[in-house]
């Protein structure tokens, strides 16, 4: 299992998000860990794939627990952050307050919107450099989601 991961989702005020999403304009983000970006050169507009675990609420409760593929694009700016399509938004209810866990399987190299290059991330190791610890995930603040 290559690397685990339950990483805090950042963006913006859930009133934005919820115009953002009826634009298409990225609303949220997760970064990946550092090493695995070192790794593997990511750049923006590559694919990171895998499976998405849980979702959590600012509570810290488990919300759902999907266990199904994904396939997200870093950011145009950076590699470092995989930007959450609108449609993960609005399916998980998503805020800048919740935290996702996944396993990162693959990084796919794009150009033109085409994958280039799938490199196996860590095959037959497993790794878990990035796991925010349960006791940080009740959140003094938060805000609701608002649907689009």
């Amino acid at each position: 299992m290559p690397e685990i991961c339950r990483v805090g989702v950042c963006g913006f005020d859930p009133m934005l998000v919820r115009g953002y999403v009826k634009t298409g304009y990225r609303a949220l983000w997760w970064y990946i860990p550092d090493g695995l970006y070192e790794d593997f050169n990511v750049s923006p507009g590559d694919a990171v794939k895998g499976t998405l675990l849980a979702v959590y609420n600012y509570n810290g409760e488990k919300t759902a627990e999907p266990k199904e593929p994904f396939s997200w694009v870093t950011a145009k700016e950076s590699g470092l952050a995989v930007v959450l399509p609108g449609e993960v938004i609005t399916k998980f209810e998503l805020t800048e307050f919740h935290f996702i866990e996944l396993v990162i399987e693959k990084v796919a190299k794009m150009e033109n919107g085409n994958e280039i290059e799938i490199h196996e991330v860590y095959p037959g190791e497993e790794k878990k450099r990035k796991f925010w610890p349960e006791k940080a995930m009740k959140l003094e603040f938060h805000l609701d989601y608002m649907a689009p």
